[in-house]
Parts: structure tokens; C-alpha cells; sequence
């Protein structure tokens, strides 16, 4: 499932490619027909991103006001095996494909040159929504949620969920309440939408990681600074998956002790992992995806358990603080951290 950074860079490729334009939306698949029929010929007014969900405005001019009752909002939750697919012509979107299976538009095309006929690729019998403009297009398939909003439920979800670290109206101090106030362990929180939002399973086992935190502490035993320092971290880390593409947490002096990872069958696949000038992926983790190697730090087997429906990843000698009661020194060798630099490599495109 997308992480929230990624979520916001389809939103910058929607307002690349589309912002501002009016544009043809059908449902190839029928099951959005009614509501495409609707949007079709309107212009795209936002693109707009809240943790894993994103907000199309659609509108019947560019000048419409965000809060006439005019705007429609596709909301679309990609989860598992969601994704968004771009076709157009040079420099159109960001990306070619963000979410599973990162399939491009017209790879069952042959020796179809995708970028010089785009206009005549015909839409798969699965694509749930195609929106087309002068420039490109975008085609749809398998999301978890695809309906149409109103601002009114625009408005519910956006109070709903969690504030969201890269969000500029974000509030942390929501967040530093919310876990403050819980009995549960730090690791269901991080996983909790509703708690923050964006924030997935490499987000939650690296983050805790870095702040030297046992993901089963519960929420109320923590201090106000160190949840604020998680926000901080994720803060930072997810900035940086939202400018590259890619989720990097190692400091450059660790990548290479145990450069190591536990691959599963289709593997932790990044934007621009064939590009040799990136952070390669078995060096881009202290944790996640690295049970039973050598924690990089201090040699200790890295551990993993089930927790809030998803493998948490940790070390159990580095992540030792279980309640505000407990030491807990940033003087700890290994718990100084720099955030991650424009050194790391930028990624290149597709998410």
C-alpha cells in the first residue's frame, strides 16, 4: 500500500498534468459511469492529498471557488492494489505510474511509441476511471475506495483523519495529544489513520527506530517531547520520500554495515531502484524488512512480530524504552541523527 508521501506526489503529478485544464473523465469499467458522466468536460481546480487519500476538485470553471457548491471531489484510496498510470507527451506528469503494479499506460500495446499516440491507446476493461486532457491522460484501476464528494464529506474526512506531516495546515499538537492520551503501544498508533495520516509500515518501524523506541510502549507513558520528536523525524523523513520518491532512512555512515535485506517474493521495490545514483534499497533501512540479520548499530538480531494487522520490524537492543520512567539519553552513541540531505540522490520517475 502507497505511503502517504507517495500519495502526495500523485497529487503534484495531477496538478502538472491536468491543473487548470478542462478535461474528458469515463468510467471504462462501468462502475463509476454515472459519476464521469458528471465530471466529464469540467476542469480539475485541485488535486489535493490527506495522508493516503486523495481529492480530485472538479469544477464547471477554473475561477469556481473551492467552497461553491458546484466543486465535485473524486476521493480514491488506492490500498493494496491500487494505481494510477500516466500516459502523455513529453514532460506531462511526474510520474508514469504510482501505486501496484506500476504498469504503464499501454505496455500491452507492442511497438505502440506510448508518449508520440498516446490519444489512441485504448483503456483496459479494468481501468475504474480515465481522465484525459489536451496534454495526457490517467487511467485507474483497482482502488480500495473511488466515489464522489461533496465539500460537505470532504470536509468529514479531512477532520477525521490524523494531521498529516506534510500538510502545511497540519497540526502536531493533535497528534501529541492523541497518543498521549492512548493505552496502546506506540507501533498500533503510528499505524492509526485516524491518529496521523500518511504514516505506513516503513514509516512506523524506521521512525521508532531512530527515536529508540520499543513499538509496544504504550502512548501514555511517553513524554510530550519525545512523541513531538517522532513527528519531527517523520516530518523530515516523509518530506524527502515526497521530493525523490524514495524512503531513506539510514544515515550515510550505516549503509554499508550489513547492507542487507529480507526480501519478500516481489521484493521492497522503490522509485529508481534501477537507477544506480540512489540509495539502493538493502541500504535504505535499519529495520524494516531486516528480521533476523544484524541490527546495523549494535549487532543484535533484529526482531518482528504482527501488530495492528502488519509486521512490525525492531531492534530489541536499541528500541529498549518501554515508559517515560525509563533511561532514555539522546547521549546514547548511536541516537544522534541527521536528517536525511540532498546527498542521497534524487529519484527519478515512477513511484
Amino acid at each position: 500500500m502507497p505511503e502517504g508521501h507517495t500519495v502526495h506526489r500523485l497529487a503534484d503529478a495531477f496538478e502538472q498534468g491536468f491543473g487548470g485544464r478542462r478535461v474528458r473523465v469515463s468510467s471504462p469499467q462501468g462502475r463509476f459511469a454515472a459519476e464521469a458522466e458528471r465530471l466529464d468536460g469540467q476542469v480539475l481546480v485541485e488535486a489535493e492529498a490527506v495522508g493516503k487519500h486523495l481529492l480530485l476538485g472538479f469544477a464547471p470553471s477554473a475561477d469556481t471557488a473551492l467552497t461553491d457548491p458546484a466543486v465535485s471531489f473524486v476521493h480514491v484510496h488506492l490500498g493494496l492494489y491500487g494505481s494510477w498510470t500516466f500516459a502523455g507527451d513529453a514532460g506531462f506528469a511526474s510520474a508514469p505510474a504510482i501505486g501496484a503494479p506500476r504498469r504503464r499506460v499501454g505496455e500491452v500495446e507492442g511497438d505502440l511509441d506510448v508518449e508520440q499516440d498516446w490519444r489512441r491507446l485504448v483503456p483496459r476493461a479494468t481501468v475504474r476511471v480515465r481522465i484525459a486532457g489536451p496534454d495526457g491522460l490517467a487511467d485507474l484501476t483497482g482502488p480500495t475506495a473511488c466515489e464522489l464528494y461533496d465539500a460537505t464529506q470532504r470536509e468529514a474526512l479531512l477532520t477525521r483523519l490524523g494531521p498529516d506531516p506534510l500538510r502545511r495546515d497540519a497540526d502536531p499538537s493533535r497528534f501529541v495529544q492523541k497518543v498521549r492520551r492512548s493505552r496502546s503501544g506506540i507501533g498500533v498508533l503510528l499505524m492509526n489513520q485516524d491518529v496521523i495520516a500518511g504514516a505506513g509500515n516503513i514509516y512506523r518501524a524506521e521512525a521508532l527506530f531512530r527515536a529508540r523506541l520499543d513499538p509496544f510502549v504504550p502512548g501514555e507513558h511517553l513524554t510530550a517531547s519525545l512523541v513531538e520528536g517522532i513527528w519531527e523525524d517523520l516530518s523530515a523523513l516523509m518530506d524527502y520520500g515526497a521530493r525523490t520518491g524514495r524512503i531513506v532512512t539510514t544515515e550515510p555512515e550505516h549503509r554499508d554495515i550489513e547492507a542487507r535485506i529480507v526480501e519478500r517474493s516481489r521484493g521492497t521495490r522503490q522509485n529508481g531502484d534501477d537507477d544506480p545514483a540512489v540509495v539502493p534499497r538493502e541500504k535504505s533501512f535499519y529495520v524494516y524488512h531486516r528480521q533476523t540479520l544484524p541490527c546495523r548499530l549494535c549487532a543484535t538480531t533484529v526482531r518482528s512480530a504482527e501488530l495492528a494487522g502488519r509486521t512490525v520490524f525492531w531492534c530489541p537492543r536499541c528500541q529498549s524504552v518501554r515508559s517515560r520512567r525509563a533511561v532514555w539519553s539522546r547521549e546514547h552513541p548511536a541516537a544522534a541523527w541527521a536528517l536525511p540531505g540532498e546527498g542521497l540522490g534524487s529519484g527519478t520517475a515512477g513511484d
